[in-house]
């Protein structure tokens, strides 16, 4: 069997579980063979079918995602290491990046609440060489993933990666100020109905924030004003459907609000400046 015939029968076991079967199949035979997906079906489509790949869509075929199978998922231009104790990042979250460096073009000081892999924080000092950053995380899991990327991006030595978490008293008392505070915290409904490839694998501590999603923005986000210095602001990220309610949340603690949408026309994005 050539790799051609295994892609085909791969797409159609994957068929019942993900709607990008095809895709699904290509990446996981390009990480068995460990070669780009262009490359694969440049110069391998005649090849030999690689040991694992059939475990790797048997693991697909249940629902484990991709980029937890292969161990990286690419973000803004890079690819970030990517475990079972971090959300994987996703494309709707480059909004969120977008909005931060128009926002605040040259920021000194970032802090990112709640890393996890470090996509938002990493992201935006690869961007912006003379600013440097903390970030938090309840997961221990979550910061080492955040401490390897930083590594793999080369700006270890401009950022740290922090125990703290917003829901205990003192969390942010040795931090300073800063100039951009970013947060990705937890927004999801705790019945929202999810597909397996979320609900079943990712960590739910980085999901679900209550009844309505919000739990984690009425905590953090009144919190945030002691930690913007002059001229500041924070870009925290929401669900498509969360505008009105977050932005009444920040509005109550100080904040003037700015949305940006992400690409495919969706609120993503929460600008907040100190009023």
């Amino acid at each position: 069997m050539t790799i051609a015939d295994a892609l085909r029968d791969a797409s159609a076991a994957l068929a019942g579980t993900s709607g990008t079967a095809r895709l699904d199949a290509e990446l996981l035979m390009a990480h068995a063979l460990g070669v780009s997906r262009s490359d694969l079906l440049l110069r391998h489509m005649q090849g030999e079918v690689p040991d694992g790949f059939a475990d790797f869509i048997e693991r697909r075929r249940h629902c484990e995602p991709v980029a937890y199978i292969t161990g990286s998922q690419e973000f803004y231009g890079r690819s970030f290491v990517v475990t079972c104790e971090t959300l994987i990042p996703r494309g709707d979250s480059e909004s969120v990046v977008e909005a931060a460096l128009d926002a605040a073009p040259a920021p000194a000081r970032v802090l990112d609440c709640g890393v996890g892999t470090g996509a938002l924080l990493l992201t935006v000092l690869a961007e912006r060489p003379q600013a440097e950053g903390i970030g938090i995380d309840r997961s221990l899991g979550a910061m080492a993933v955040a401490s390897q990327n930083a590594a793999r991006l080369g700006v270890q030595d401009r950022v740290r990666i922090l125990h703290a978490d917003w829901h205990e008293e003192g969390w942010a008392d040795d931090l300073g100020t800063f100039d951009l505070i970013l947060a990705n915290p937890p927004y999801v409904e705790a019945d929202a109905e999810l597909d397996p490839d979320v609900r079943d694998w990712e960590p739910a501590g980085a999901l679900f924030a209550g009844k309505d999603g919000l739990d984690d923005y009425r905590k953090l986000v009144p919190q945030l004003a002691n930690l913007l210095g002059e001229g500041a602001l924070a870009v925290l990220e929401i669900g498509a459907t969360q505008r009105e309610s977050v932005s009444e949340i920040a509005r109550s603690a100080g904040f003037s609000v700015e949305c940006r949408d992400d690409l495919a026309g969706r609120p993503r994005a929460l600008v907040l400046r100190p009023e």
